[in-house]
């Protein structure tokens, strides 16, 4: 009987101890999302591609457009040169914004900075179009962390990461190199997000203190579960799906899962009202100055009820 007690008592004491350790490994994973500038405010003004609405984008001058205009993220998609450099555009192709032609997989750094990245803009939109624009270069995510430092706050995205191996392991060497992480792994000022659950999933696994975001691209009305949302949430700390084709109810559902929720691309005044109303924590938007006129509305009519 006292082997018996013994062996229960013994029993007890390894539950407890699963138990505080679980707690204490959910409190570590608690503070780490705490770190993250995205709980700093309630609803977060990402400037997408910088504020490239007005400038080319994923230029210097689109970034410094964006924190002038008070945005409170630089949105950066990376693609990965021929020679392993990590630069600032949105295509596999340097085609569209550029003055070159071919992917960016195939040329080398020295090859893009020979390209003008400002030229386009200025055809494109000639309404917005400035003559320091022609003859912009492509920066590299080394360039921009040079030029904005730590007092700036960015959300890349691994784009396309399927084509470039070991693009994680180059981003996270970098955020390494320019102090973007602490000795401890954790960041205040980087959130990383990617369309690539593997993409994301090798960052967690490579650094499980960086908060992530998964990317949704929905031709259709967007739906989703429970199980999915809990799923993202052993990885991530929010989602951003495309914001015309999302409802109240995957919003609500979202944030009932304590996710954040980030639509892309909301441009109209009339969508980024109805984004605050549905409860979204933040948006992307290419009119940075816009969306904080009409979350000022939000805030003072929400004030006032």
């Amino acid at each position: 009987m006292k082997k018996s007690l013994k062996n229960i008592g013994i029993s007890m004491m390894s539950a407890a101890f699963i138990l505080q350790a679980a707690s204490m490994s959910a409190s570590a994973a608690h503070e780490s999302r705490l770190s993250s500038p995205i709980y700093e405010k309630d609803i977060v003004n990402i400037a997408h591609r910088g504020a490239s609405g007005y400038a080319p984008e994923h230029t210097i001058p689109a970034y410094q457009l964006g924190e002038r205009m008070k945005g409170d993220y630089i949105e950066i998609d990376l693609q990965l040169t021929k020679d392993g450099r990590l630069i600032a555009m949105h295509d596999e192709r340097v085609d569209r914004t550029t003055d070159g032609t071919g992917l960016v997989k195939d040329l080398t750094l020295t090859q893009i900075k020979k390209l003008d990245a400002g030229s386009w803009f200025n055809e494109t939109y000639p309404q917005m179009a400035k003559q320091k624009y022609e003859g912009l270069a492509v920066p590299t995510l080394e360039e921009v962390f040079k030029k904005f430092g730590k007092q700036a706050n960015y959300y890349i995205e691994t784009k396309s990461p399927e084509v470039y191996p070991g693009m994680e392991e180059e981003l996270l060497k970098v955020l390494k190199d320019y102090k973007m992480v602490d000795s401890k792994g954790r960041t205040k000022n980087v959130l990383i997000q990617s369309f690539s659950r593997e993409s994301l999933l090798k960052v967690h696994d490579l650094n499980p203190q960086l908060p992530l975001v998964q990317l949704f691209s929905y031709k259709n009305q967007a739906s989703i579960t429970d199980e999915e949302l809990e799923s993202i949430k052993q990885y991530a700390i929010g989602i951003g799906p495309n914001f015309n084709k999302v409802d109240k109810q995957y919003v609500k559902m979202v944030r009932n899962h304590d996710l954040q929720f980030h639509p892309y691309t909301v441009n109209e005044r009339a969508d980024m009202k109805k984004a605050l109303e549905w409860g979204a924590t933040g948006v992307f938007t290419n009119y940075p100055n816009l969306f904080n006129e009409v979350l000022r509305e939000h805030e003072h009519t929400h004030r006032l009820n």
